[in-house]
């Protein structure tokens, strides 16, 4: 179990990864446009997040 943690994790830190270092303007923008986000739509996007990631994880399993 620990090493599969371990795995996913590092597969997240690859994939975070890729913008900044393939388009780093790209990637200041989107950040930029994210803090002018209101709470409740932050909130929105991390909620639809953790729901894909559910639901991938329980097809993928």
């Amino acid at each position: 179990m620990a090493a599969t943690l371990l795995l996913a994790l590092a597969l997240m830190l690859v994939i975070e990864g890729i913008l900044p270092f393939l388009a780093p303007r790209i990637w200041r923008e989107t950040f930029r446009r994210a803090i002018a986000l209101a709470d409740g739509q932050i909130r929105f996007i991390g909620l639809a997040s953790m729901a894909a990631g559910l639901i991938l994880l329980a097809l993928a399993h």
